[in-house]
């Protein structure tokens, strides 16, 4: 049974397990089928609770020793993993837009680079981790980060390989070990990456792959107690399922959530760049959580700037995401197309005015056409949720304190874009909360900086020190500067 294989767009895949440096089969499966056209893919394994569990045994044993390397050991790993992952590019690009939908460009030049780079760099940052010294009049104190032990990591179906190796590692540079629970509707490039960490010597049990649905094989990683960390990025519902769970064994969780975050244009703003980066906004089909959704436009510049936004989507290619000309490419599932179609239907029934899209789009049986719906209230339901697909909404304000409360008006907090003169752009930015919020420009993320959300995106940072700090235990070693003396009355 170990050498069954997928052919997924002519690349061999195992729909099986890795667990302890085994490829392991289950009892049941679960089929794959491409957003692109809905042809089947194959049947995968799904875990039982009792396999969860025998890879969480796995992630235990192997702690010990990963945890003794140096981080100089695990980074010459972690070099080869990434090295790895270089040399199956054309599969890693070419499953994950089959199985996913994504466009294959993106792939190309974004996702698996930056794949790689979130293993070498993680890698490379942990040898700063350092022991921090604070002399102070009665002692030394010397600042470890200690690993945690084993860690869960559960993905989403939008970016599953970028977001897998960004947690993935700071996790394995801290010296845990990890159970990857990938997403059930597009769970093959995890897949991969187990044949990459195989290929690259990783010791058996450091890296464990459980696939399966959150419903049997989620819930039995998150309530296992041994677990030391639980990452998750994905729905604000499953969270405060994984939260729940967490909170019986005290385990801490690190999790990034959804987003309906605020695309800002004021009336000092270049409508022409404006209207370009808010037509990014459609990539990935607006399957992307940190996209602004919510267009806050002045009054003054409104129907200008409908106009030009509406003339560059207007020329946005939808189709085949493996097509190099296409922008705009298929949801991920029968279940969302039917769920972005109920809000467009909810909003239109509510009064939203349709000003482009705001129907199935003819290519395929997943496509959506790209959206802006105007005339909505702050309170309505296509504003305050997340829909999670090519839907925007636009509103306008008067003044920068209407737009602010506004801006604040929703239960998330994610990102944000703002368009404007620059100092005019930063007043308004550090109003508004959210975790991060670009200034006349969108996407430039960097390892090294934060990235989270506060209020429903979530709580806790990942990037740079502050992963290191979320797959640490940070421990104070105490050095008496004189010999101590015991005494009740000292503290």
């Amino acid at each position: 049974m170990n050498n069954v294989t997928l052919n997924v767009a002519g690349h061999a895949v195992s729909p099986l397990h890795y667990i302890n440096g085994e490829r392991i089969g289950s009892p049941q499966m679960f089929s794959l089928f491409s957003p692109i056209d809905q042809r089947a893919l194959g049947e995968v394994a799904e875990a039982t609770p009792e396999q969860v569990a025998s890879a969480v045994t796995a992630a235990s044993e192997a702690f010990p020793a990963w945890s003794r390397l140096s981080a100089a050991a695990r980074r010459d790993y972690l070099h080869a993993f990434a090295a790895e992952i270089g040399k199956r590019k054309n599969a890693f690009c070419e499953v994950e837009s089959t199985d996913a939908g994504v466009l294959l460009s993106r792939m190309q030049h974004g996702v698996v680079p930056r794949a790689m780079l979130n293993l070498t760099y993680f890698a490379d940052h942990a040898l700063t981790l350092q022991d921090r010294t604070i002399v102070t009049e009665q002692a030394t104190h010397y600042v470890k980060h200690d690993p945690a032990g084993v860690c869960a990591i559960i993905t989403p179906w939008n970016a599953p390989l970028m977001l897998t190796t960004w947690k993935l590692g700071p996790a394995l540079a801290s010296g845990n070990t990890v159970v990857i629970k990938p997403p059930e509707w597009a769970p093959l490039t995890c897949s991969l990456l187990a044949d990459c960490a195989h290929a690259a010597g990783l010791p058996p049990g450091v890296i464990n792959i459980v696939q399966g649905s959150g419903a049997v094989t989620g819930a039995a990683l998150v309530s296992d107690p041994r677990l030391a960390r639980i990452s998750f990025t994905g729905s604000v519902p499953t969270a405060k399922l994984i939260a729940t769970a967490a909170a019986q064994n005290l385990v801490p969780c690190s999790l990034e959530l959804g987003g309906k975050s605020p695309f800002i244009v004021l009336d000092d703003a270049d409508l022409e760049a404006a209207a370009a980066c808010g037509a990014l906004m459609y990539r990935n089909a607006t399957q992307v959580c940190l996209a602004g959704t919510r267009f806050l436009v002045h009054e003054r510049i409104r129907d200008t700037f409908v106009e030009r936004m509406r003339s560059v989507v207007e020329k946005l290619t939808v189709g085949d995401p493996r097509e190099p000309s296409t922008e705009v490419g298929p949801v991920i599932h029968p279940r969302q197309h039917e769920r972005i179609k109920g809000f467009v239907q909810r909003a239109i029934d509510a009064g939203a005015t349709v000003l482009w899209g705001g129907e199935p789009h003819p290519f395929g049986a997943l496509y959506f056409r790209p959206t802006m719906l105007s005339n909505v209230a702050q309170d309505a339901e296509i504003v305050q949720n997340e829909v999670f697909g090519p839907v925007l909404t636009l509103q306008t304000f008067s003044s920068d304190d209407e737009l602010i409360a506004m801006a604040n008006g929703t239960d998330y907090g994610l990102g944000g874009v703002c368009y404007g003169l620059e100092a005019h752009a930063k007043a308004i930015a550090e109003q508004i909360r959210t975790g991060f919020i670009w200034i006349n420009s969108f996407g430039i993320r960097d390892l090294a900086a934060p990235f989270g959300g506060c209020k429903r995106s979530g709580n806790g940072r990942e990037g740079g020190d502050w992963s290191f700090e979320f797959f640490c235990d940070i421990k104070d070693v105490v050095v008496p500067s004189k010999p101590f003396v015991p005494s009740f009355s000292h503290r």
